[in-house]
């Protein structure tokens, strides 16, 4: 006969196998830390630009499916329950999107979008770009790009993601 703590292991592997024990551990914390949470306790001012940066880490965390890690980022920061709409932090971030790049969280594009921008950076400090904003033409293999210096629409493309 199997003993309480061989039955715990085999029940422990069978939840790690399943996927399923993360998911229960992080329940077990979000649920820990409601009932630890002082909701009459007023919650600090938060800035705009924290309110946005708190609403594409939220969008991000839902597109990846984690629930719990978003119920304590909105109890813990006092963003309201309702996200804020994509096109209003499209709008307030200045990002222009194709298609393919709005079927993931913006967080994903912009960041992309700032790899992009600095790899462009790098190549001209390399002098790969000549002072036009062009390509040497040693570069032609190379993708196009403007100058950056312009503070415009970021414009993120699905096809970097």
């Amino acid at each position: 006969m199997a003993s309480s703590q061989d039955l715990k292991e085999v029940l422990k592997e069978s939840l790690e196998n399943k996927g399923s024990l993360g998911e229960i551990k992080a329940r077990i914390r979000a649920e820990v830390f409601r009932a630890l949470d002082d909701q009459s306790e007023a919650k600090p001012h938060i800035s705009n630009e924290n309110v946005l940066i708190f609403e594409l880490i939220r969008e991000f965390l839902e597109y990846n499916h984690c629930k719990y890690s978003v119920s304590v980022l909105v109890s813990e920061t006092g963003l309201p329950k309702v996200p804020l709409d994509r096109d209003f932090l499209r709008n307030e971030l200045n990002v222009v999107e194709d298609a393919p790049s709005k079927s993931v969280p913006l967080l994903y594009s912009l960041v992309s979008n700032y790899k992009d921008d600095n790899a462009d950076r790098a190549l001209k400090a390399k002098g790969f770009f000549n002072h036009a904003g062009t390509r040497a033409p040693s570069t032609s293999n190379m993708k196009d790009d403007t100058d950056h210096e312009d503070p415009a629409p970021v414009i993120v493309k699905g096809s970097h993601l």
